[in-house]
């Protein structure tokens, strides 16, 4: 038994030369839930937040988030694609590659810029952030599995998808369960209350790190890249390994700061 992969148009619309597809429509739509989850958590009474600092908030972290994903993407995966005769790969968006790790990267120091202009503290900016992400990760999945890329392995699961003549593992949809709805709920309810700094902001590193490290034991590697070392350490691997760790530095961080007062996240 297995499940016809359906083969969606990733185009999901001509407007003249113009074309619009639903890998951009996923991103569009997790910047708009972040947005809406924002906004809702500034409208609770107490908060530091208003209305226009969470507009902005998500705007720093938007373009912080592209451009450090795309460069991103070039600079791990995608350097044997820039070649003399591809000399302009790194703009040439609408031929995919979006990298979630330089995302973050990007993200983040989008967000450092945002802190420093308002005079907030990084910490309270990337605590308010964290569960607004999750959304628009498992968007990104659906997009990918649109796209029918980064498949899992090969499998006779009655779940598996018929792709190109193989079985494979449907690891776009898995990812967006774990790192979308799984990731968000946790965070959801976490921040519910005030929390030490950077304990949310711990907890969202060392879970979405960890389900990266163990969804990559399914997907297959970047084909330009294979294995790194042992026959199974990927790249994603690599980059999700310090992520855990630094999740666990800031959880350990937030513990301490409970017996310090006054240092609570801002809601």
């Amino acid at each position: 038994m297995m499940i016809r992969y359906p083969d969606i148009n990733p185009i999901a619309l001509r407007l003249g030369p113009l074309k619009v597809h639903w890998y951009g429509i996923m991103y569009l739509l997790g910047f708009a839930s972040g947005w809406a989850l924002g906004r809702y958590r500034a409208s609770r009474p107490g908060s530091s937040w208003k209305p226009t600092d969470v507009d902005d908030v998500i705007f720093f972290g938007m373009l912080g988030g592209l451009l450090g994903g795309r460069i991103g993407y070039v600079l791990i995966y995608g350097m044997s694609f820039w070649t003399t005769q591809n000399p302009w790969y790194p703009v040439e968006v609408w031929d995919g590659g979006m990298s979630i790790h330089g995302g973050f990267i990007g993200g983040i120091l989008a967000l450092a810029l945002f802190a420093l202009r308002r005079g907030r503290r990084l910490s309270d900016v990337l605590d308010f952030m964290a569960p607004l992400i999750p959304p628009g990760l498992f968007f990104g999945r659906m997009g990918n599995f649109i796209n029918g890329e980064l498949w899992g392995k090969p499998t006779t699961l009655p779940w598996g998808f018929l792709y190109h003549g193989q079985v494979r593992q449907p690891s776009q949809l898995y990812e967006g369960f774990l790192e979308g709805v799984l990731l968000f709920v946790v965070m959801w309810w976490f921040t519910a209350k005030p929390r030490p700094r950077l304990a949310a902001t711990g907890v969202f590193l060392t879970l979405y790190g960890s389900f990266r490290f163990l969804m990559e034991f399914i997907r297959l590697p970047d084909p330009q890249i294979g294995y790194l070392a042992w026959g199974w350490l990927t790249m994603g691997q690599a980059l999700s390994a310090p992520m855990i760790l630094i999740g666990l530095g800031c959880l350990v961080y937030a513990a301490k700061a409970r017996i310090r007062s006054g240092n609570f996240a801002i809601a």
